[in-house]
């Protein structure tokens, strides 16, 4: 391995990982050079710009935990004199369906409290999920053979999967309960729910994603003597003594940060990851479906997010309280479904019907 003063890694990715692996490296001191392939850092949670409209938007509707400590944290150094986010005390409101808010105490006394307080379920079935996350921490939250969500939830009422475990299956992994990992699924209600109390925290970008913190992420590497290149797509990694070529440029180290299918294409010739090549190559996906709809200036939610049931649409979040976008809610659908039958216009139309039966 090269001493830190002769490293010079390659991050090939400029989204959130990238970014972080730079902003980390960068930090102690060791040259980096981000490629990136598009127009617009921050990958899969970046900005966009529609002609509509003359505001800046995102992919996709984001929203954090507070048990993302990294994440926060690698935000507030590359802009430290910003905080660029709403922070609230975990609170789920579902239209007609499940009302649950946690008080601030310790956790995961917070969490119990939520569930036994809860609104839109039975008491035996608020009983049922306290008595499954005591059961999933006394375990350790840990499992001896991993299975789906759906079998792990088994003996738990199905008004109370409908209602509970499957909304936060989706939100969390967005993917089905009966092919989601049920361990994947306990590591997250360990991280989030019984940790700390700030770890459940519903955490709400104000800003744009890419102005969040890949923007003044790449600031911050130049300033330290690397480098952020955009619109530039790499396309092959050698092996070589002592390092690697990407596309012909010489580096000590690299970070492939893109996406498995992505990955797989640029490993490809490095006969070494062979076993690495063939398991990207069995992943299966599932989309994220974010619909903006622009109401007039006064249409206003009561929360910045709210839950739907029985619908197509699963969240819907305005905009105006979050980024002061008046009149502007975004719907979102994780998974896919039978919205990914139809086309942009028809989806609208079904959604805006939903949102309008749901919230007058």
């Amino acid at each position: 391995m090269p001493a830190t003063q002769t490293r010079h890694v390659a991050v090939i990715g400029g989204g959130y990982a990238g970014m972080a692996a730079a902003v980390t490296l960068a930090q102690h001191g060791i040259k980096v050079t981000v490629y990136e392939a598009g127009k617009v850092l921050g990958g899969r949670a970046r900005k966009i710009r529609l002609p509509q409209l003359d505001t800046a938007l995102d992919n996709g509707q984001h929203l954090l935990l507070g048990a993302y400590q990294t994440t926060l944290a690698l935000a507030q150094l590359v802009n430290p004199n910003a905080i660029n986010w709403l922070r609230q005390p975990l609170q789920l409101h579902t239209e007609g369906g499940l009302q649950l808010k946690a008080p601030t105490l310790p956790a995961p006394l917070n969490t119990l409290i939520a569930l036994l307080t809860a609104h839109g379920i039975s008491m035996t079935h608020r009983l049922a999920a306290i008595r499954f996350m005591l059961k999933q921490h006394i375990r350790g939250f840990k499992m001896t053979h991993d299975c789906s969500v759906a079998q792990l939830l088994a003996n738990q009422p199905d008004a109370l999967i409908k209602l509970l475990w499957e909304p936060l299956c989706l939100a969390a992994l967005n993917t089905p309960i009966t092919t989601a990992s049920a361990q994947v699924f306990l590591n997250v209600l360990r991280d989030s729910l019984t940790r700390s109390r700030q770890d459940s925290d519903l955490i709400l970008p104000t800003i744009d994603l890419s102005a969040l913190f890949p923007d003044p992420a790449a600031d911050y590497i130049r300033r330290l003597g690397g480098e952020v290149h955009l619109q530039y797509r790499i396309k092959d990694i050698t092996s070589v003594s002592n390092g690697y070529l990407v596309d012909q440029h010489k580096h000590s180290d690299v970070i492939c940060a893109v996406a498995p299918h992505q990955a797989a294409a640029l490993i490809s010739s490095l006969p070494e990851l062979a076993p690495l090549h063939i398991q990207l190559a069995q992943f299966s996906y599932q989309p994220i479906t974010t619909i903006y709809l622009q109401y007039p200036a006064d249409v206003r939610l009561k929360l910045a997010m709210t839950g739907l049931s029985d619908t197509m649409t699963q969240w819907v979040f305005d905009r105006d309280i979050s980024h002061q976008q008046h009149g502007l809610l975004a719907a979102v659908i994780s998974t896919a479904g039978e919205h990914s039958t139809l086309d942009h216009d028809a989806l609208a139309k079904r959604v805006a019907n939903e949102l309008h039966h749901a919230l007058g």
